[in-house]
């Protein structure tokens, strides 16, 4: 369960495959876990993943392109040239796109020689894998979108307290202030009914600062999120077994954006959780952990009866 970078669509991606428990046959069913917005592969709760080893996955996840340890690139965006491109129908001018980091995520099953798998993403991690559904499907044995969406610009947009948090900067790059930082903001959109301990907080924050600080990539990813418009007219052709999961008291993407999901990719499960939020909280991760499984394995059976 060591951490090691591969390479995979021609960047170094940082990783950690993790073998599933219980005595698993050779060649369980790998899921890749697909990060949110400026977070690392650290933002995972250890239950969800232990969870779903438990199972009898293979779990993999890895750090989005400009974070944690993967490859970081260059070039500050103009967000409101790329939004004004997007309103006009035209390319924007920007470093990657989602599909790029959709194209990121399938690169790591090909260095892993991984034919199919599940994805789950969260968030941002969402919205790239509906792009992997859209541009990747024969490569996904099923997909799991959590508190994400469509990028529909009719859909109710963030609460302003909880834009307020994701776009405030701390006063300085040092330890305990980015930390204090971002336990502030985080409080702004976790679940309302399953709040974390100060100490809890405070451990999931600080391992992803010492895995690596790095706010400079914010923007690059940002620019990926706002440039990608909506996919709701290309979820309408995926055919890939598809669950999504949404807190309705998410105040960063409205449960709106869950629903939006659903009913735009033709077959689509909905699970709508009280009380969640913005977050996967522990108490939660028994839920997802059944949630997630029952698909993927229904998926799997799926797939076998028609063939």
């Amino acid at each position: 369960m060591t951490m090691r970078k591969v390479k995979a669509n021609g960047i170094e991606i940082n990783i950690e495959d993790m073998e599933a428990k219980g005595g698993a046959p050779e060649g369980a069913p790998a899921i890749l876990f697909v990060n949110g917005y400026t977070s690392t592969m650290m933002s995972w709760p250890k239950e969800l993943m232990e969870g779903l080893r438990a199972e009898g996955f293979r779990v993999i996840r890895y750090d989005n392109r400009d974070v944690g340890h993967t490859q970081k690139f260059s070039g500050i965006p103009d967000i409101a040239a790329v939004a004004k491109a997007v309103r006009a129908g035209e390319k924007p001018d920007m470093p990657y796109t989602l599909a790029d980091m959709a194209a990121d995520g399938i690169g790591v099953l090909d260095a892993l020689g991984i034919d199919k798998a599940h994805v789950m993403g969260i968030s941002m991690g969402g919205m790239i894998v509906q792009r992997m559904a859209i541009h990747h499907p024969e490569r996904l044995l099923s997909v799991t979108s959590i508190m994400s969406t469509t990028g529909n610009p009719n859909l109710p947009q963030a609460s302003e307290a909880a834009m307020e948090a994701l776009r405030e900067q701390p006063a300085s790059d040092e330890r305990e202030v980015v930390i204090a930082h971002r336990m502030k903001g985080r409080r702004v959109y976790e679940s309302p009914a399953y709040r974390k301990t100060d100490e809890a907080l405070r451990a999931l924050v600080a391992a992803e600062y010492d895995h690596m600080y790095y706010p400079e990539g914010a923007a690059r990813q940002y620019a990926a999120i706002v440039g990608d418009g909506s996919r709701v007219e290309e979820l309408a052709h995926v055919r890939v077994p598809f669950l999504v999961i949404h807190g309705q008291a998410d105040p960063l993407v409205p449960v709106e954006g869950g629903i939006d999901t659903a009913k735009s990719v033709p077959g689509a499960k909905l699970e709508l959780i009280e009380g969640m939020g913005h977050d996967l909280p522990v108490p939660l991760c028994e839920t997802y952990v059944r949630l997630i499984a029952d698909h993927a394995r229904a998926a799997t059976a799926g797939a076998r009866a028609a063939d």
